[in-house]
């Protein structure tokens, strides 16, 4: 599945139990059309009991959120915004379609 997110992207989610919140994309997994972002989407996973965790243990961690629930965000709008991609100097670069400021310098 084709997006113009990318790891290290900072982005809001416009939909389901995360709504309005914002992280940064930590994984994207374009197979599925999802990505872990920080802080977003948060999931339990019980644990075995280890060396670690001598009891065992509930481990919080971040779950994946399909890309359709997110936005890239700009840094001079202060909301998410619709990306465009236009060339530069013979490369790809990605901008905000509401102030056409870039995100790749």
């Amino acid at each position: 599945m084709k997006t113009l997110l990318r790891k290290n992207d900072v982005v809001v989610a416009i939909a389901g139990r995360s709504r309005g919140k914002q992280g940064k994309v930590l994984e994207v997994r374009r197979g599925n059309g999802r990505a872990i972002v920080e802080g977003l989407q948060m999931i339990k996973r019980h644990t075995k009991k280890s060396q670690a965790h001598p009891q065992g243990a509930i481990v919080e961690k971040e779950g994946t959120i399909a890309f359709s629930n997110l936005m890239l965000f700009c840094p001079t709008c202060q909301k998410g915004v619709r990306i465009g991609v236009k060339q530069e100097g013979g490369k790809k670069v990605r901008y905000c379609r509401k102030c056409k400021g870039a995100f790749d310098k």
